[in-house]
């Protein structure tokens, strides 16, 4: 199963579920449910944390968080 963790910048991917079915209630609030596209948007450069974007909002999470988050990858980055 692909989680957060496992999209390249830029590409996007399909809530499908959480692994642990406990996430802080602000990600809830801010749009992240089943069904909602999140983007990744970059990596910081310490490679934590991460930057998604989920309905119009950037959000900061942690790679201990994104891991619990699984998707259905949408499309495919293009290569150069």
């Amino acid at each position: 199963m692909a989680t957060v963790l496992d999209l390249v910048q830029g590409q996007r991917g399909s809530i499908r579920e959480f692994s642990q079915h406990v996430l802080p209630i602000k990600l809830l609030e801010l749009g992240c449910l089943p069904g909602n596209v999140v983007e990744l948007v970059q990596i910081a450069p310490l490679k934590d944390p991460i930057y998604i974007n989920i309905n119009g909002n950037h959000i900061a999470i942690r790679r201990s968080l994104a891991v619990q988050i699984e998707l259905d990858i949408l499309e495919e980055t293009q290569t150069l």
